[in-house]
């Protein structure tokens, strides 16, 4: 099979990292690069390193046709802001492409909570239920007919791997969850930003955005409440490492019952994960290092005993850039056109 692949959107960190892992993708390739910036930029001067490995032409955005795009591809992934991504992802869908939004605009159920969220109306009520949330691991029957699948946020997607064995097995409360997440700077994109600014960045390690109030609580509520079948609660709390990539989440849960101990744990989130190819079971906590550039979430869960009873301590680990956006949504193409979900991604 050869995918022919278009991006719209090209210039992010995302979409680096989408084409470099599509550049040695067996089965997929390269066909269209969409920009909305006038003039078009050339990729070889906004990220050198790719030159030598896409063609000159090709390394020229065009601007968004969406009938030259629909000519010449299978799929398109857009990588743009939120409330762009909507206004481009209708005609997509009619010139008959396949989509993965690697922006928020699909990932919440609701328009009303969208538009709460993130302070602006959703003007694409007519395909928003047609979106396929884009975990695989827990929703993969659900994305291989998908015609538009949301591409999951990366802090939600690390929270969802490390908690679902024990909420659906109903190990743990779903109310009082607590996730303390760090990530790495890339996650902020590449708009220079004063507290991204390398002089006040180096060196520093700080809670940002509003606590509590983050935009992807609602994302990570939204599945908790899926797969434990109940409204689950959080409070979420980001934090910016001086790292260029990695998100590390350490997540406090109570116990559902007394008697929950470190086996009954270990048993479920093996028995979660120990076939899931991108899903690894670590004995210790895990490190950003480990994952950094992969595809990989590793997990690891402990039972605490304290002073006010026992808690469950789950921690979590991806790269905020390959698992936490460009790999998933690869992992996501694999499913939708029958491939096997590792392919360019091992």
């Amino acid at each position: 099979m050869n995918i022919r692949v278009a991006i719209v959107g090209p210039t992010s960190y995302t979409s680096l990292h989408l084409i470099e892992i599509l550049l040695r993708h067996p089965g997929a390739e390269l066909a269209f690069l969409a920009s909305r910036r006038d003039p078009a930029p050339n990729l070889f001067e906004e990220f050198p390193q790719l030159q030598g490995r896409l063609a000159n032409d090709q390394a020229i955005c065009r601007p968004i046709d969406t009938a030259a795009i629909a000519r010449v591809s299978d799929i398109a992934f857009t990588c743009v802001p939120h409330s762009v991504s909507m206004r481009i992802v209708p005609s997509l869908l009619a010139a008959g492409l396949r989509v993965i939004d690697l922006s928020a605009d699909y990932r919440l159920l609701e328009a009303a909570l969208y538009e709460r969220v993130y302070g602006c109306a959703h003007t694409d009520r007519t395909n928003l239920p047609r979106a396929r949330y884009g975990l695989p691991e827990l929703f993969r029957d659900q994305l291989r007919e998908a015609e538009l699948i949301a591409n999951p946020g990366c802090y939600p997607t690390a929270a969802a791997l490390g908690i679902e064995p024990l909420l659906s097995r109903r190990l743990v409360h779903t109310e009082g969850i607590i996730i303390n997440a760090a990530s790495g700077v890339t996650g902020a994109g590449r708009s220079p930003k004063a507290g991204t600014h390398f002089p006040e960045h180096n060196e520093s390690f700080y809670a940002y955005g509003s606590i509590g109030g983050h935009r992807h609580q609602p994302e990570i509520e939204q599945t908790l409440s899926r797969v434990a079948g109940a409204e689950a609660n959080v409070l979420f709390v980001p934090h910016l490492l001086p790292l260029d990539f990695g998100i590390l989440e350490t997540i406090y849960l109570d116990p559902a019952r007394p008697n929950i101990g470190q086996p009954e744990l270990s048993e479920a989130i093996h028995d979660a994960w120990d076939n899931e190819p991108f899903v690894r079971v670590r004995t210790d906590p895990p490190n950003i290092k480990h994952v950094r550039g992969t595809n990989f979430c590793d997990v690891a869960v402990r039972c605490v005993d304290t002073a006010v009873g026992p808690k469950i301590v789950v921690f979590s680990a991806i790269d905020n850039m390959i698992k936490g956006a460009s790999g998933q949504a690869v992992q996501n193409m694999n499913l939708m056109f029958g491939l096997d979900e590792t392919t360019g991604l091992m």
